[in-house]
């Protein structure tokens, strides 16, 4: 076991990570009155190609897991309120090809168990007299309605929660000296940080909220892998987006692919997929000798328009089936979302067990609805 005497308040806190678990540690440290907490981050935040940045991410508390259900709860009286202007409460819709899942039924029990209540129906068209923006046939699928979820803009989610940050007197460093290459150990503790500017940022306290990039600082392969998941965006007209205006967030369990309605102002409209997902081989730079899964560190990987094939063709089987009208426009772009993978869908927020001065917080990429495995790609 560690020593784990926790740092005073004056102590150097260095955060590696500028996303939704980095930026609230930062946030809640300084409430709590800690007065030197640093976040480091190859782009100042929204960074590009986090997880936790995009148009869109969705909002809702319908999960099989009682913890992660009461925790959504909690979190959706934060959109209603201090992110309310992130926030579109279009209803969120579950849909099934099957008549049943493992997953579903465990979500349906919890719900009743804390006195909510998904509405069912046995035929999906059921639906389109809530939601006159549901032009699709769904008449061969199951339905499950949750009228409080919905989805928020992400990337405008994170920049309020980093203004918040920098209110509160957090510093960011990003660039070459916000670039962590490795963990600085020195017998059995980390002492802080070695950086792409070749410098070294001493630290009482490093707490890891990396992501998809935290197997290239720390092995955790036996608990973490990252994968790819496809996106693709299609710019709508004026006149195509009104007619999805009415639409709910729609996920179809069974294949796994999502689509949301069209961000006001721009008309674009997102679909994706959660599923197995894609790997990566790249080798760190710890002098480990390791090769793990994981986005580029070098570069934003968010600008590149890239799906493998495969993924490609699910989303467009996804279209046709939810949103038919638009199953053959073109892309405006598209690229993989990298998430973080755990075997049972658990954040990973804890204390390492073995070095002093290191807490993780990862694992939380939206790994809690489908089986989260991966196969081999040629991403690059």
């Amino acid at each position: 076991m560690t020593n784990r005497t926790p740092p005073s308040k004056t102590d150097a806190i260095l955060i590696v990570g500028a996303g939704a678990f980095g930026l609230s540690t930062a946030l809640e440290l300084k409430s709590r009155g800690y007065e030197n907490v640093t976040v480091l981050d190859r782009y100042l935040p929204p960074v590009p190609d986090g997880s936790s940045v995009d148009i869109s991410r969705v909002i809702r508390s319908d999960y099989a897991d009682p913890l992660y259900a009461q925790m959504a709860q909690e979190a959706l009286e934060g959109w209603k309120t201090e992110y309310r202007h992130c926030y579109y409460q279009s209803g969120f819709v579950m849909l099934l090809e099957t008549s049943s899942n493992p997953y579903l039924e465990k979500t349906l029990e919890i719900a009743r168990r804390q006195d909510r209540a998904l509405d069912e129906y046995p035929n999906g068209n059921d639906l389109k007299r809530i939601y006159a923006g549901i032009h699709a046939d769904l008449s061969s699928l199951r339905a499950y309605h949750n009228v409080a979820g919905g989805w928020a803009d992400a990337e405008l989610s994170i920049r309020h929660l980093s203004r918040l940050c920098s209110q509160a007197g957090v510093s960011f460093v990003t660039g070459a000296r916000g670039t962590v290459r490795s963990l600085q150990r020195t017998r059995g503790r980390v002492v802080g940080v070695n950086v792409a500017s070749q410098e070294f940022i001493p630290a009482s306290q490093v707490i890891v909220s990396t992501g998809a990039w935290s197997n290239l600082l720390l092995d955790l392969a036996h608990t973490a892998s990252a994968s790819g998941q496809p996106l693709g965006f299609i710019q709508l007209t004026q006149e195509e987006a009104c007619s999805l205006e009415k639409m709910p967030v729609m996920i179809n369990m069974s294949s796994g692919v999502f689509c949301f309605p069209p961000t006001p102002g721009t008309n674009i409209l997102k679909v994706a997929r959660h599923s197995y997902g894609f790997a990566t081989s790249i080798s760190t730079d710890d002098g480990s000798n390791r090769t793990v899964s994981s986005p580029k560190r070098d570069r934003n990987n968010a600008d590149q328009s890239f799906l493998p094939d495969d993924a490609e063709k699910a989303l467009r089987e996804g279209l046709r089936q939810l949103l038919p009208r638009f199953a053959e426009h073109p892309w405006s772009s598209c690229r993989l979302c990298w998430y973080t993978d755990t075997p049972e869908g658990d954040f990973i927020i804890d204390h390492h067990p073995n070095l002093s001065g290191l807490f993780l917080a990862t694992g939380g990429a939206g790994q809690l609805v489908f089986p989260p495995l991966s196969i081999s790609c040629s991403a690059s």
